[in-house]
Formats: structure tokens, C-alpha cells, sequence
């Protein structure tokens, strides 16, 4: 139980097992069920401010977190229930999500893992921003920079294969982050109605806020890190690429996403079994079986 960071409303979110070959789908309490929505391209509805996915009249905003704490554990299927229309933020980093996986276990199911992989590369630019997908034999790898004109973030790079541990670690912690000049346009806007320093980093001209200061003094690209993860989930499947993003957000990792979607030629499905303990969510390198390509459109 939560609130919104942007609606500043309470929330509560349930994540349950899924059948193999459920995908992530996202359930709004008391709506039909033909309005679940599942994870996909094509249920993106906005990428401004958050990620917020939607199917027919019903939406639910600012999965970004969960949906990179579920990528980044290894966790394929799973019914997602909001009661409100945003995910609760909690402390703004995906930290909450991960105790929570963590807690009640993650079981192996016995269908092949499938998992995307990237056969050529797909580019997105948009002005200065630039996303791409590679091949990479070694599962995921990102490789995120930044460049902000302000003295306290300025140019920082992250890049790593990712694991359950390095996202634990390097990326589960990291917090969302913003600037106290975009306060009252953000207000105004109809956004950040649930900040505070509690589940954001806040800056002023030539500081941190926070009494508690930064959790990494590359937290703002860790942040970005963890944002491109749960974006890249909105392919359906596990990617096994390299995606390389230079002054990104949201919106180029969904545009990214989307045009990788738009190319059958770009990526082919291959299957693996999961090799990993009950309890513990492991990216694991596939044994290429090829299959065809899934229509991601």
C-alpha cells in the first residue's frame, strides 16, 4: 500500500503467479476482463513523466519500477492487481518490489524460458537522445549516459550484464530524481502531486535536498539504468541484447521498443529451460532453439 507519485492518490498492488506464457498483465479491480492489460508495445499509452500502459477505457500508470523488478529477478508471468490508477512508488526506486519478490519466492515453472534475442540493430534517435539495440550473446546488457547541466549530476555512464545480484545491488536502490525549478510546472502540468523527499531526489541549484543524501553518487544514471529495464519489459519477452542510451527517458526506450516490434526481421524467439532454484529469479544464457519470431506489433 502506497500512494502515486503523480496522482498523489493511495494505491495498493498485488503481484500473483501466472500461468507459463501469461506475460505480465495488469489487472484493475472490479473492471472486466477484457480490460486487463497486458504488457506490451502496443498498450503503450503515455511515456511524459511515467510509463502508463493502457487497454480500452481503463490504464494504469507509472509501472516502470515494477515491471524492471520483475524483469530484472527473472520473473516472467504474473498477474498484476492495482487498486488505484498508479502504482504506488514507495520509496521511489524498485527496492519495495524486489523485498517483496524476494519474500514470497519465485517458483520454476517447467515450459521453456523464451526470450528475444537481437539479430540486428534497431536505432532510435530523437534530437540529441539516441537508443539502441545490439547483439549480445550474454544476455542483457545496458549501457546508459547521461548528460544534465547541472553540477551536482553532469555526465555519468552505467553499463553491466545484468543478473538478479548486479540488479539487487547496482540498480534496485537507485531513486527517482528532480529538480525543485520544475516544481510548480510539474504541479500545474498535473504531475509530481505525490513527491516529496521521501520517494525522490530532489536538487536545488547546488544540492541534495534530502537529509539523507544519495545512495550511490551515480544514483541519477543508476535511475536511468533501472527505468530502461522495466521499459525494455514492454517487449513481452526477456531481451538478450545490448541497448545503448545516450540522454534517454521513457519515451526513447518505449520508441525503442516499438521499433524493434515494427521489424520481424530484427529479433528471433529462442527457448531455453530455466536453470534456477525455487526461491531465486536467474537470467540464464539460452541453448538456442530457434522459433519463430512472435508478432510483437
Amino acid at each position: 500500500m502506497g500512494r502515486g507519485i503523480h496522482s498523489g492518490a493511495p494505491a495498493k498492488v498485488t503481484i500473483s503467479p501466472a500461468d507459463a506464457d501469461t506475460g505480465v498483465v495488469f489487472i484493475r479491480p472490479g473492471q472486466e476482463a477484457a480490460s486487463q492489460i497486458a504488457v506490451s508495445p502496443r498498450a503503450v499509452r503515455n511515456t511524459d513523466f511515467a510509463t502508463v500502459l493502457g487497454h480500452g477505457e481503463v490504464e494504469v500508470a507509472t509501472v516502470e519500477h515494477l515491471l524492471a523488478a520483475l524483469s530484472g529477478l527473472g520473473v516472467d508471468n504474473a498477474i498484476v492487481e492495482v487498486d488505484g490508477g498508479e502504482v504506488p512508488i514507495f520509496d521511489g526506486s524498485a527496492q519495495a518490489f524486489v523485498e517483496a519478490i524476494d519474500g514470497a519466492g519465485v517458483e520454476t515453472q517447467a515450459a521453456p524460458r523464451r526470450y528475444l534475442k537481437i539479430v540486428k540493430p534497431v536505432r532510435v534517435d530523437d534530437g540529441r537522445a539516441q537508443g539502441e539495440l545490439l547483439p549480445y550473446d550474454g544476455g542483457l546488457r545496458v549501457e546508459i549516459e547521461i548528460d544534465f547541466d547541472h553540477a551536482l549530476i553532469g555526465r555519468q555512464r552505467y553499463a553491466a550484464t545484468l543478473s538478479p545480484e548486479t540488479f539487487r545491488r547496482d540498480l534496485a536502490p537507485a531513486r527517482t530524481f528532480g529538480f525543485m525549478v520544475d516544481v510548480a510546472r510539474l504541479w500545474s502540468a498535473g504531475y509530481a502531486r505525490g513527491a516529496s523527499l521521501d520517494n525522490t531526489i530532489c536538487l536545488s541549484d547546488d544540492r541534495v535536498l534530502n537529509p539523507t543524501g544519495l545512495r550511490f553518487p551515480d544514483e541519477f544514471v543508476r535511475h536511468k539504468a533501472l527505468d530502461a529495464v522495466g521499459d525494455l519489459a514492454l517487449a513481452g519477452l526477456p531481451i538478450l541484447g545490448r541497448y545503448r542510451s545516450f540522454c534517454g527517458g521513457h519515451k526513447l526506450n518505449a520508441a525503442v521498443v516499438a521499433a524493434l516490434a515494427a521489424d520481424p526481421s530484427a529479433a528471433a524467439v529462442v527457448e531455453a529451460p530455466r536453470r534456477r532454484q525455487r526461491g531465486h529469479a536467474e537470467l540464464g544464457v539460452p541453448v538456442a532453439v530457434p522459433a519463430y519470431r512472435a508478432d510483437l506489433s
